[in-house]
């Protein structure tokens, strides 16, 4: 029998505060640097949940959509829709609210109150900001979280082992000598086990400062071609782009997280990931 996945969105709001009360300021203030406020602040959030099983014969469907979303209302909105986090949920009271948390607490709650004999839940993506995004899967049972960025950027594709009139045949318009620009999507991805006091996977703010250094002043408004190093002698497409920045940040990304999956967006149309097999 066929095996599908149902994806099933819904949307909360909610405050939450990256502040521990049996911590002094100055230590919430090195746990959580600029994110560290008694009060906090607040996200229109997204969860995407993911329910895999056979398809059933006699109705057509893996599983039925409003038993996805009563579980989804009752277990989960219900306990976090215009809360604020941090001092009307009793899980965190023990748990930092980060994304990292929040994610646990979706997924521990949605597998209590969802019973389905022919259909389980596979994955959960939780969107705090369009840049910042954590997710679980059944299969590897891993928390990851992704940090994505943009820069602009020209290239030429133009392989240097072709002929000039091999590569016009392969590469057409996009062998124009004079080049062409994007505006690239990068999506970082890291996994790893949340840190028993913060909550995080990884300091968002060491993240940022080597996303900062090594992609956005690399490859923002830069020609790809002529000024990356690491590029020299390569033809810049999107595939070598992202095999490029899986090397030089495989050995960055803050401890005890690790680099997990890079993702290029080089077009609304076109992606291209690599996470190191």
């Amino acid at each position: 029998m066929p095996i599908l996945t149902l994806r099933r969105r819904a949307l909360f709001s909610a405050a939450h505060a990256y502040w521990l009360p049996d911590k002094s300021e100055e230590e919430n203030q090195a746990l959580f640097g600029r994110w560290a406020s008694r009060w906090g602040h607040g996200h229109n959030y997204t969860i995407e949940a993911c329910v895999t099983g056979e398809l059933n014969p006699a109705d057509g469907m893996v599983v039925n959509i409003t038993d996805v979303d009563r579980v989804l209302k009752s277990e989960i909105l219900s306990a976090l829709h215009e809360k604020h986090l941090s001092y009307e949920v009793p899980y965190f009271s023990s748990a930092p609210p980060t994304l990292e948390n929040i994610l646990k607490f979706i997924v521990e709650r949605f597998e209590a109150g969802f019973s389905d004999p022919g259909a389980t839940l596979s994955s959960v993506t939780l969107w705090e900001l369009p840049t910042l995004w954590a997710g679980w899967n059944r299969q590897s049972n891993m928390l990851t979280l992704t940090r994505k960025l943009h820069f602009a950027a020209s290239h030429r594709l133009h392989a240097p082992g072709l002929t000039d009139a091999e590569n016009l045949e392969i590469f057409g318009k996009c062998n124009n000598p004079r080049g062409h620009g994007h505006n690239y999507g990068i999506e970082v991805t890291v996994a790893g086990t949340p840190d028993p006091v913060t909550g995080m996977l990884v300091d968002l703010e060491k993240l940022d400062t080597v996303l900062e250094a090594e992609v956005m002043k690399r490859f923002d408004h830069k020609n790809l071609n002529e000024d990356v190093p690491e590029l020299a002698g390569l033809n810049p497409t999107s595939e070598q782009l992202t095999l490029t920045l899986w090397e030089i940040l495989k050995d960055k990304i803050p401890a005890p997280a690790r680099l997990h999956k890079v993702v290029v967006q080089e077009t609304e149309r076109n992606y291209f990931e690599y996470d190191g097999k």
